[in-house]
């Protein structure tokens, strides 16, 4: 996994962090929602990219 991958996948987990966490203190289901689908999309990018660097090895 590239260094630029990495930052871009912790940065999408992040973003979908904040956007749980403000949609809780808001009680805006559809924000809390969004913010675990950006952090399942991060988490599903990070896997694919270690699968990747397991066959490349």
């Amino acid at each position: 996994m590239s260094a630029s991958d990495k930052v871009e996948n912790a940065a999408e987990d992040l973003k979908g962090k904040a956007k749980e966490a403000f949609g809780k203190a808001t009680n805006d289901d559809s924000k809390v929602v969004e913010g675990q689908a950006d952090q399942a999309s991060a988490s599903a990018k990070k896997a694919g990219e270690n699968v990747k660097d397991i066959f490349r090895d």
